[in-house]
Order: C-alpha cells, then sequence, then structure tokens
C-alpha cells in the first residue's frame, strides 16, 4: 500500500543543509496498522508529510496504493492525496463550524451535493460516536471529542490509508485508550491502512501490528511490534522500550547485582517471553533440571494486543555446563535470552 524508496529529506537551514531523512527504504502493506516512533527531532512528522508529498523528497520515491506521487502533475497529484486521509495533533477544527460541518468541510470543497454530503457525514459521525454532538462547536466538546471529529473529516473523502501524526499525545491516558481502540475498529471495519506517528511505545503497544524505529532521519530498526519488545537491537529502542518494560535494573539492583557479579559467581541475563511460553513454568522446570540458584532482580509481565509478554531479570547460578545446557534449554522453549555483560 505504501512503499518510500531511498527517501531523503533536505531543507535550508542557516548554519547550511539539514538532512532530516537520510535513505528511507520502507514498504507497509493494504490493512496493516503501522507504528513509526522515535524521539522528539527524530524526522517522524517529516516523514508522514512526506508519505502525502505535503514535502517533496530531495530525493527518492513515493508510492501509494501503487501510483507514484513523486511524479504526478500537481492535478493528479491533489487527486491522489484525496485516497490519503491525516488527523493531527491539535485536532485543526475550525472553530466557527459546528461539529457536522467540520467534517462536511472536505466534501464541500470537492462540490459535493448536500443530500449526498449528508449520507456521508452521518454515519460517519455515528460510527466516532458523535451523533448526539453533531451541532455543537469545537469549544463545546473535549479534546477526546475533537480528535473524534478530526478522525471523522479524515474519512470523509473515503482513503485508502489514514496518517496520524501524534493524534493522542496531548489526550490523557483513559482518552489515548479510546481514541487506539477507535482507530483499531476503523482498520478492521474499513480495511484502512493506517499510519501512526507517534513518541510513546505504549501507543505502539496498544494497537500496532508492525513499527519503525527513527533516529536521526535514520530507521535503526523495524519490525513485528512483538519481536521488537522481546529483542530490541538499538539502544534508542531500548530506551524508549524503558517506558513501558523493564530493560533497565533500578539503581540499587545495579549496585548489588554488581557487588555479587565482582566475585565471579552467576550470569546476569534478561529473559524475554512471549505467547505460550508465558503460561508454561519454563523458569522452574530450568531451575529443577540443571540444579540452578535464580534470583528474580526485576521484570514484568504485561501484554500486546491479547498477546502475553514478560521480561525478566535474573542472576543465575550453577555449574558451567549444566548453566550452559538450561540457558539452550530456555531457548528452545522459545524464551529470549540475553547475557547481559554490564550492569
Amino acid at each position: 500500500m505504501i512503499e518510500l524508496r531511498n527517501v531523503s529529506q533536505r531543507f535550508a537551514g542557516p548554519g547550511g543543509s539539514v538532512e532530516a531523512l537520510k535513505g528511507i527504504d520502507l514498504t507497509i502493506p493494504p490493512g496493516e496498522i503501522f507504528g513509526i516512533i522515535g524521539r522528539s527531532g527524530a524526522g517522524k512528522s517529516t516523514l508522514v508529510r512526506t508519505i502525502n508529498l505535503l514535502a517533496r523528497p530531495s530525493e527518492g520515491e513515493v508510492v501509494v496504493a501503487g501510483r507514484a506521487l513523486t511524479g504526478l502533475p500537481p492535478a493528479q497529484l491533489r487527486e491522489a492525496r484525496r485516497e490519503i486521509g491525516m488527523i493531527f495533533q491539535h485536532f485543526n477544527l475550525l472553530s466557527s463550524r459546528t461539529v457536522y460541518e467540520n467534517v462536511a468541510l472536505p466534501l464541500e470543497l470537492a462540490g459535493m451535493k448536500r443530500h449526498a454530503i449528508d449520507a456521508v457525514v452521518s454515519p460517519l459521525l455515528e460510527l466516532v460516536g458523535l451523533s448526539a454532538q453533531r451541532q455543537r462547536y469545537p469549544a463545546q466538546i473535549s479534546g477526546g471529542q475533537k480528535q473524534r471529529v478530526g478522525i471523522a473529516r479524515a474519512l470523509a473523502s473515503k482513503p485508502k490509508v489514514l496518517l496520524s501524526d501524534e493524534a493522542t499525545s496531548a489526550l490523557d491516558p483513559e482518552t489515548t485508550r479510546s481514541i487506539l481502540q477507535l482507530l483499531k475498529r476503523i482498520n478492521r471495519e474499513l480495511g484502512l491502512t493506517v499510519v501512526l506517528i507517534t513518541h510513546q511505545m505504549e501507543v505502539i503497544k496498544e494497537v500496532c501490528d508492525r513499527v519503525a524505529v527513527l533516529d536521526a532521519g535514520r530507521i535503526v530498526e523495524a519490525g513485528a511490534v512483538v519481536d521488537v519488545f522481546l529483542q530490541p537491537r538499538h539502544d534508542v529502542t531500548r530506551a524508549l522500550l524503558g517506558d513501558v518494560i523493564a530493560h533497565e535494573l533500578p539503581a540499587a539492583v545495579k549496585a548489588r547485582v554488581a557487588k555479587h557479579l565482582e566475585t565471579g559467581a552467576g550470569q546476569l541475563l534478561r529473559l524475554a517471553f512471549a505467547g505460550g511460553s508465558v503460561d508454561k513454568p519454563v523458569l522452574s522446570e530450568a531451575i529443577r533440571r540443571y540444579a540452578l540458584d535464580v534470583n528474580i532482580l526485576h521484570g514484568q509481565i504485561d501484554e500486546i494486543q491479547g498477546r502475553a509478554f514478560g521480561s525478566l531479570a535474573v542472576l543465575a547460578d550453577g555449574e558451567p555446563g549444566q548453566l550452559g545446557d538450561a540457558l539452550a534449554y530456555l531457548r528452545a522453549q522459545g524464551v529470549v535470552v540475553e547475557a547481559l555483560a554490564h550492569v
């Protein structure tokens, strides 16, 4: 559905050219909820604006729904953009228009007749749960309701792709969850491809199928969400995951473990597991089979889109051969075992 081929984006700055995107290659299949995450300044908003060519790339090609947008003349590009809806962090609603009129605006601009507009807008207001607020103005509704108006407006042109640029970052946690569930429902019922730009790993965990991690204009890691959570490979990913998963040991635990490791006894390990291995007593079985002493230092069990996920930091001690066999056993059971070389 979306393909970026060697996309770079440069802007003129006071000190010379600034490269916001650097050789981005990305493929997003139809019907997927795809997350793009990174710290502030990583290039996320530039990337999403490049997908719909609000920011034309300095190099590379952007293909959406089989059409190479970068090669289209202006009139055809405007037509192609109707297949790409977009929702924003700060809603971008017109204060002088009602909820209904805000949703109807793109259809009015397209020259659609009033009765045809109503046939589109009324079901959309029902879909986003705002039928009762249709005659209210933006100042009379909550932040979450404003974002629902923005979503309905983005859907009015019946797009194939929905881009979300930090759409939940201005909302409280409960409202964020309700908006994410709405986006998940829209993805499921309408078959839309959804691209979520965010700096919140909790958002990725809640609804995304796959994720790309952006840092300094480059994609440094990408994959299925559960795989990235199980085995993050880049320092930026580990830092972002720190908000939702216990990857780093608390300072007091680090100090205790450091003293223990100075004696040369035991190994500090991170064990990550998902799906069926969460429900099996694999760690206790390894302890029994291989006569290990295991001290659980830190960890948690959570859920990623209905799939159980766990992460534990443990200090394991035993005969070297037995310990090696135990780690091989855990890996055979689907547990990701990472030896932590530093504390």
